[in-house]
């Protein structure tokens, strides 16, 4: 019934994000920016495309076959449906005698064994995974930055690469040999009997010492994934998750496009140029509004609920004072909701800032004479002189690349919202802290059930006070025949 409830949550999710999602503009509008939180999961694992033609990637007119976002989401439906009658029907006919002690011949759970059968069953649909899904059906890679994302099928990596967290290879070596260590497993503990002094010290024919051992894989299972999201590995691309919180704070898509820009112009193209050959996507990737630690956990709805839907790039902005420093605005931090605006030059001293106080100001805009010029996007080539615009765009670029965002398709309010890598991250965590805690709970109950369940009922007589001359001798009854 677990399992049934969680596949039909997953259907059902995937038809409501499907009702509500937008596939018109993968680059500026993609999933993870409209909230999608179960999308892209069936993503990652090659559904790319939908029933009504359309495709994660931008193509039209496709046709996925069965496999679509739809038919996954009617597959765990149905796969829902059967889980809930197979569990009424083991409800009804809950004792069923299918193994029996080979030294009394009485019927008896042969829980070892039971975990062999799901170990090797675990195995071998993780087998299954690496060796026969990923090679031809396929996953989704990328690129480091997130701008070359699609499906494609993967051999694996079995050297030390391999262990590489973004390396797509390691994902299918991973699967292949955890796969055959469970299927061997399995086997083992199908065809083989743990020792008396084994069997008793881990308590191995206790159903709930079964379910403690249980919570303590899914517990750390929990972490991991959490770990993952929020770390970013191949497993998480940013097309599907979008960016993690420290490639903001370390300016990872920044360095990318500086070095494409130096690049262009070591080739002989001009700064406009080079910045108009940047891709958008990667700009957009550099806003921090795109930031899973920037919107908080408790401000309910997609991002584009937060700053809107981007209807553009208007270029990357660039500023000098009136003694022809190259200035750039330091960006604010993930945790900041406001930050001052100051500008710097290249060696990091400050020569420009919106002051609070303006009658102490010293490095203010006027006084600096600091003026914009737009680099590439839909402002290419536009130089600015007046304060008040210059501050405008300064404030903009404090934000990272500047984009012009539609705030009336969504009514959104302003407030930057977290992404799915967010949500994702700190529910596992929750899930993985309870599943801690359901272990502590069930492994002692097993471990110490003994001192849990007091003393033994047939013993009250023997320890009640006044009821014996001698506590515990049952010869020196005070009053005989009392039971």
């Amino acid at each position: 019934m677990h399992t049934a409830l969680l596949a039909g949550w997953a259907g059902s999710m995937a038809l409501y994000e499907l009702a509500i999602f937008d596939p018109s503009d993968p680059v500026l509008n993609p999933m993870w920016r409209q909230g999608m939180y179960v999308m892209p999961f069936m993503a990652r694992l090659g559904i790319t495309g939908s029933w009504n033609g359309w495709d994660i990637t931008g193509a039209t007119g496709v046709d996925p076959g069965f496999w679509s976002f739809e038919g996954v989401a009617a597959a765990h439906i149905v796969f829902s449906g059967l889980l809930m009658l197979a569990a009424v029907w083991h409800w009804t006919y809950w004792d069923l005698e299918l193994w029996e002690d080979s030294r009394t011949g009485e019927p008896a759970l042969d829980l070892p064994r039971i975990f062999g059968i799901h170990l090797f069953l675990a195995g071998l649909t993780c087998f299954g995974f690496g060796a026969f899904h990923c090679s031809s059906v396929g996953i989704w890679v990328s690129d480091p930055y997130g701008l070359t994302g699609h499906v494609e099928k993967v051999a694996p990596v079995w050297g030390a690469e391999g262990f590489n967290p973004f390396n797509a290879g390691g994902i299918v070596a991973n699967h292949v040999g955890a796969g055959l260590l469970g299927i061997i497993g399995g086997i083992f503990h199908i065809t083989n009997r743990p020792g008396e002094r084994l069997y008793r010290a881990l308590k191995l024919g206790s159903l709930e010492g079964v379910l403690a051992s249980a919570l303590a894989a899914v517990l750390f299972v929990s972490f991991v994934v959490a770990g993952t999201m929020w770390y970013g590995s191949a497993t998480t691309p940013v097309e599907l998750f979008g960016p993690t919180r420290y490639q903001w704070d370390s300016g990872y898509f920044k360095t990318e496009i500086n070095r494409r820009v130096q690049e262009s112009m070591n080739d002989g193209a001009s700064k406009a140029e080079a910045y108009a050959s940047i891709p958008e996507q990667l700009a957009f990737y550099d806003y921090v509004g795109n930031s899973p630690a920037k919107g908080g956990l408790f401000r309910v709805g997609a991002m584009v609920n937060g700053d809107g839907v981007p209807s553009g790039w208007q270029g990357h902005i660039s500023f000098t004072d009136s003694d022809g420093n190259d200035l750039e605005v330091r960006r604010i931090p993930n945790f900041f909701e406001n930050f001052p605006v100051i500008l710097e030059d290249k060696d990091g001293n400050v020569k420009a800032d919106i002051p609070f106080r303006r009658a102490e100001a010293k490095y203010s805009i006027e006084q600096t004479g600091v003026t914009a010029t737009v680099y590439g996007g839909e402002l290419n080539g536009q130089t600015f002189t007046d304060p008040v615009i210059v501050k405008r765009l300064a404030r903009k670029s404090q934000l990272g690349e500047a984009f012009k965002f539609d705030r009336d398709r969504y009514k959104s309010d302003g407030v930057f919202r977290s992404s799915p890598r967010a949500w994702f991250t700190y529910a596992h965590l929750c899930f993985g802290l309870l599943f801690l805690f359901g272990h502590w709970w069930h492994a002692a109950r097993t471990l110490f059930g003994d001192r849990f369940s007091g003393i033994d009922p047939e013993l009250g007589d023997q320890v009640e006070f006044g009821l014996f001359k001698k506590l515990g001798d049952e010869s020196t009854r005070r009053v005989p025949g009392r039971a």
